[in-house]
């Protein structure tokens, strides 16, 4: 059977993040992708120049759509940014049952710009949460789900991680890629206990799609079949690599992709 997955996610129209970096992972790592659009951004390296929204009622559409004819294998959730579009997007996870849901909970855009109205939060907190088999918050994202300031070491990690998991999530993935030091650390916590992935830190700044394509790279693990802490490590070196060989592609004059390609492109 081919491995299907789909991304539930903003569309970016520089092509780095969102729904274009999701299928480019899905699509290296040998996994067939699917999209459900719920928002489309003007946006490119510099930042994002504006946001239109779908409406909750077509993001249902597209989800039932997909569900009535294809074997999902897996789900990553990335920019919702509205509370009806977060409602729309948990009651289609319902109806359909999806299981294995790999929620990236996106605030702001590598630029720093807001992808998330603050009246959102609540609701990603309360209606989706509990749906997520792993969620992928990067420090600032941590600290915002929880209301209270960034961690700035692994002991603080560790404390958020266990505060979102008491929120509903059958795992928390704490990325520490705003952190400082020579290694990238992130931290997965779930009824096991705490993993720890690292990988040295690189120094760039093509760093947009990060958090979209460790998600992304995640669920297409989960969706070959692969366990949780299997998928996080495949997931861990993908974008690691993805990262180191960002250099090789010169696209615009912000905060570059990183390079989804690196392999097959010589």
């Amino acid at each position: 059977m081919t491995a299907i997955a789909v991304t539930i996610a903003g569309s970016d129209s520089g092509g780095g993040a969102g729904i274009q970096a999701d299928l480019k992972t899905f699509s290296a790592l040998g996994v067939y992708g699917a999209s459900v659009i719920t928002a489309l951004t003007a946006q490119n390296t510099l930042g994002v120049q504006g946001i239109h929204d779908v409406p909750p009622g077509f993001v249902a559409q597209q989800i039932d759509s997909i569900f009535s004819d294809l074997a999902v294998d897996a789900v990553k959730i990335g920019m919702l940014s509205r509370p009806a579009i977060i409602e729309a997007v948990a009651e289609g996870l319902e109806r359909h049952r999806a299981t294995q849901v790999v929620l990236d909970p996106v605030m702001v855009a590598a630029s720093g710009d807001r992808l998330l109205a603050p009246e959102a939060v609540d609701a990603l907190r309360n209606a989706l949460l509990s749906k997520a088999l792993l969620v992928t918050p990067n420090l600032p994202e941590a600290a915002a789900l929880l209301d209270e300031p960034m961690a700035s070491d692994e002991r603080a990690m560790r404390r958020q991680a266990e505060r979102i998991l008491a929120l509903g999530p059958k795992a928390v993935l704490v990325k520490g890629g705003h952190g400082a030091g020579t290694e990238s650390t992130d931290l997965l916590l779930d009824a096991r206990g705490v993993r720890r992935f690292t990988a040295p830190r690189v120094d760039t700044r093509n760093t947009h799609g990060t958090g979209c394509t460790l998600s992304s790279a995640i669920a297409a693990g989960l969706a070959k079949g692969l366990p949780l802490a299997d998928a996080v490590a495949a997931g861990k070196s993908f974008i690691s690599a993805a990262i180191g060989a960002s250099s090789q592609l010169q696209i615009g004059r912000g905060h570059g992709p990183v390079h989804h390609f690196y392999a097959y492109w010589p």
